[in-house]
Parts: structure tokens; C-alpha cells; sequence
């Protein structure tokens, strides 16, 4: 889909998916969004478009909609650490041999949304990538990177294609990532995505988000990805009772270990890795 989609056509439903959440994270659960009219006299995008990002939020459970009243943001998520901010987590290389195509290449401007993340005014500009990550050929991910564009004056789509964004910032423009908040939480492909990944509308999948920044705690990198959930999993292996780990507070809770099971003040070392699973 992605060599035959018109150009922009995944940077226009990313921007209105970024509309729609940005009025999400203005309002608390519960609360509703406006009509479907008012949404695309303010986005300027067509129904069939608008209601194709709704719905695809509804799926995901960042949006409730109840027949005859309207839709409405849903309730808060339940979130986990997988390890305190005070100890360490190592992330192996994921299994098999990775490579890119890109979808998408462009300069635009942040928004409001993108630009708080990243702490720059909506209207700087970032550059803007979506590209299909593939495993020994086969697709597997969806990424949208945002990064701010005075950080990578002359990046060109081949060295994005070929080569390692952390490598390129440090190497070209001096600037070292330090550390990355990632969030994982499932999810279903849309149709447009599923052609992309060539699965079925609505199979299951993982949605990363994450937020890199530098060693001067400069954000650098915005990224959300899509990773199909018949063969891509997160596997942790934990270390209990490390006498060389602080201690967790009381109410600590990892996932997979019941609540309790601290009680006597275990510590948790641990690693993560990407497993990608065979074809079936």
C-alpha cells in the first residue's frame, strides 16, 4: 500500500490522528468530543477520513462511543512500569535480519501534539518519517518518526533507509541519545495499515510509543510504531532477589508477578528482548 498510496497520504492520517488525540488530552474521561460536523469543519478533512481516525481510536480504547449521545474519551489506562526508573533494563537486538523501505520522507511543521513532546512551538519544523520495517523480507512494523529538522540539517531519505539514526546524529551533528521512555500497549491494525503489513483488518498488534532524548536531556526523537501481533512478542527475563538491586518500595507490582509476592523485599533485575516468531 505504501508504493501505492498517493504522496502524503500516511502524513494526512497521521495529522488527523494527531487532531483527534490532541482534543483527547485536553479533555478527562468521560468527556465528550465534538460532532462529527464540527470535527471536520475544523480539520478541514471529509467524514469517511474523520470517522476512519475515530473509529480507529474507538478500536484502540482511547475513545468510547455510545450509540445515540456521541463518542466520548475513555477511561484512563492502567500503567505499569516494567522496571522502576532506578534500575537498569538492557534490550538485546531483536531476532532476524532488519531492514526499512520508506513510506514517507517530509518536512513539516510539529503541531501541537508532536511539538509538546518535543518541546519545540507547533509551528517549528520537524521532519517527519513513516517507513515499514521488514524481517527477512517480510513486513513487520509501521514507524512514525518526528524529529526536530534543526537537529539533522541535510538528513536525505538514503541515509534514513540504509543507515542508524543514532549513528547519524552522532557522528554528523554531535548529539548523543542518552535515554528513551517507551510505552507498549496492544492494539488492531486499521485497513489501510493491514495492507501495509499484509494481515487481515483488525488482527492484533503492539503499539510503541517513545521519547528519546540526549545527554542534556534535549528531546531528540518522537516515535510511535506498529508491530504486527501474530509474530513480533516481548519476552522479559527477571532476576529475583538480586542482592546488588535496590530495594522496590512495598507496593511494588511487575507484570506477570502478583501483587504480595514482594512482600519480603525481593528485588527485580531485568532484560528484554524483541523475539520475532517463524511464519506459520
Amino acid at each position: 500500500m505504501g508504493d501505492r498510496e498517493p504522496s502524503g497520504g500516511v502524513l494526512k492520517r497521521e495529522r488527523v490522528r494527531d487532531a483527534v488525540l490532541e482534543m483527547v488530552e485536553e479533555r478527562r474521561p468521560g468527556d465528550a468530543i465534538p460532532s462529527e460536523r464540527t470535527l471536520c469543519a475544523q480539520l478541514e478533512v471529509s467524514r469517511p477520513t474523520l470517522r476512519a481516525a475515530v473509529d480507529e481510536l474507538v478500536t484502540a480504547g482511547v475513545l468510547v462511543r455510545e450509540h445515540g449521545r456521541g463518542v466520548f474519551v475513555a477511561p484512563d489506562k492502567i500503567t505499569q512500569e516494567l522496571v522502576p526508573g532506578h534500575h537498569s533494563l538492557s534490550v538485546p537486538q531483536a531476532a532476524g535480519a532488519w531492514s526499512s523501505r520508506l513510506l514517507e520522507f517530509t518536512t513539516v511543521p510539529a503541531g501541537a501534539r508532536v511539538g509538546r513532546r518535543l518541546r519545540l512551538s507547533p509551528a517549528a519544523e520537524i521532519v517527519y518519517v513513516a517507513r515499514l520495517r521488514l524481517v527477512d523480507g517480510s513486513p513487520m512494523a509501521i514507524e512514525h518518526l518526528h524529529i526536530p529538522a534543526a537537529l539533522v540539517p541535510g538528513l536525505t531519505a538514503r541515509e534514513l533507509e540504509n543507515g542508524d539514526l543514532y549513528e547519524h546524529l552522532r557522528s554528523h551533528h554531535g548529539v548523543h541519545v542518552s535515554e528513551a521512555t517507551q510505552a507498549i500497549e496492544p492494539t488492531v491494525v486499521t485497513r489501510a495499515e493491514a495492507e501495509v503489513l499484509d494481515v487481515p483488518e483488525l488482527s492484533p498488534a503492539l503499539l510503541f510509543e517513545r521519547l528519546t532524548t540526549d545527554t542534556h536531556g534535549r528531546p531528540v526523537e518522537y516515535v510511535h510504531s506498529l508491530y504486527r501481533g501474530d509474530r513480533y512478542r516481548i519476552v522479559s527475563r527477571l532476576t529475583l532477589g538480586a542482592d546488588s538491586a535496590p530495594a522496590p518500595p512495598p507496593d511494588a507490582h511487575h507484570p506477570g508477578i502478583p501483587p504480595g509476592d514482594f512482600a519480603h523485599g525481593d528485588t527485580v533485575a531485568a532484560s528484554t528482548l524483541g523475539d520475532v516468531q517463524g511464519e506459520r
